[in-house]
């Protein structure tokens, strides 16, 4: 069983997902659209946003879709 994350990273993978969807609804783009252009699935691009479990490799080519560089992702 994997070990229980402190507050702090719970709180940033919420801030995340959070800039995450932010960015998509500017730029008018569905969770199917954004899934499309990161060759990732609708449900990981769900899981994100909810700040759930994120790998470095999808939040590169989230930011990637989304024209922006992978820190603005993390700290806004």
């Amino acid at each position: 069983m994997p070990a229980e994350q402190p507050p702090w990273v719970l709180d940033a993978r919420r801030a995340a997902g959070d800039r995450i969807r932010v960015r998509r609804l500017w730029l008018n783009m569905t969770q199917e659209s954004l899934a499309y252009e990161s060759s990732l699935d609708r449900s990981t691009i769900q899981r994100m946003e909810a700040g759930q479990e994120m790998k470095l490799s999808h939040l590169l080519l989230v930011a990637h879709a989304l024209r922006v560089h992978v820190t603005d992702l993390l700290h806004g």
